[in-house]
């Protein structure tokens, strides 16, 4: 099979989702050296993760002076994002169930409560959230469901799972953050 950059067909030639599926199968151990360069998560989900976004924007190629550049930094970036979003939870759920449940066991009283009220909280927060949002947090967060597995089974897009995530996370931490404000407040005023 010819390469994008060889001479037959002509990139020109070819319709969006042909020159995505070639450019993929030209560059790929590019692009996922690109993404495992630039993120600690998995390179080959994120080259997935990224041929889906493209594969939803067709003629999104067709205007790029260099394609192997840009999946490759388009894979970088989306694999950074991906890393932020995992750190981003694990700090938020720090603290959860799984960890009060090993503290109990040797941790001072006020440690205990600490932990048992961030997961009232956090309870409280998720209660919250509209219907539709709290399906897809807790199908990721507590039943592991990826973000293409919760799309089918909700039947929605992929971008609406990761806007759900996103605004979920957001107001779990915003709950997190005013909580310890005012914890703050109260023990300065004291």
């Amino acid at each position: 099979m010819p390469t994008l950059t060889g001479s037959a067909p002509r990139v020109s030639d070819l319709d969006g989702a042909e020159l995505l599926n070639r450019a993929i199968e030209d560059y790929y151990h590019e692009i996922v050296a690109a993404a495992a360069r630039r993120s600690g998560v998995n390179a080959f989900d994120i080259v997935h993760d990224l041929y889906l976004k493209l594969a939803a924007q067709p003629g999104v190629l067709r205007d790029k002076r260099s394609l192997k550049a840009y999946l490759c930094r388009a894979a970088a970036n989306l694999g950074i994002d991906r890393f932020r979003r995992d750190r981003f939870e694990a700090a938020l759920f720090s603290g959860g169930e799984h960890e009060a449940s090993l503290v109990a066991e040797d941790a001072s009283p006020e440690r205990m409560l600490e932990v048992e009220a961030r997961i009232a909280i956090l309870r409280g927060a998720i209660a919250e959230l509209p219907a539709r949002r709290r399906a897809v947090f807790i199908l990721h967060r507590f039943h592991g469901l990826t973000a293409d597995d919760i799309a089918t089974r909700l039947n929605i897009t992929r971008n609406m799972v990761d806007r759900h995530l996103r605004q979920a996370l957001s107001h779990c931490l915003e709950r997190l953050v005013a909580v310890e404000i005012e914890l703050a407040v109260w023990s300065w005023s004291r």
